[in-house]
């Protein structure tokens, strides 16, 4: 697992190998995502501060895994697994302000 810092903080992980995760936290797409979001108010990432991508820690792995249960959990509850297809996942660690709460307003009927 390997994990992006961004001024070196730890901001996300994910379960891709090397190539995959370096590709994929580099990529413009990720990049415009992340410098739109905040957390606890501030943005994550200034358009300008360098991206680290490095071995993820026992803890992150940790976090990881406790979060890829408990939603693993939850997709069981819904019987629904789009995001089993791409087998790459990435978990934010900071807390990301108000980027689920849209979208599952969204969903709900």
């Amino acid at each position: 697992m390997f994990t992006l810092e961004i001024a070196g903080k730890a901001v996300a992980i994910t379960n891709a190998d090397e190539d995959q995760a370096r590709e994929l936290f580099t990529s413009e797409e990720f990049r415009e995502d992340v410098k739109s979001f905040t957390s606890e108010g501030k943005p994550l990432w200034d358009g300008s501060a360098a991206f680290n991508v490095r071995r993820a820690s026992d803890e992150e792995i940790e976090a990881f895994d406790d979060a890829m249960a408990e939603d693993e959990e939850d997709w069981d509850d819904e019987e629904d697994g789009d995001d089993e297809e791409t087998g790459i996942d990435v978990m934010f660690l900071v807390a990301i302000d108000e980027m689920d709460d849209a979208d599952e307003a969204q969903d709900e009927p």
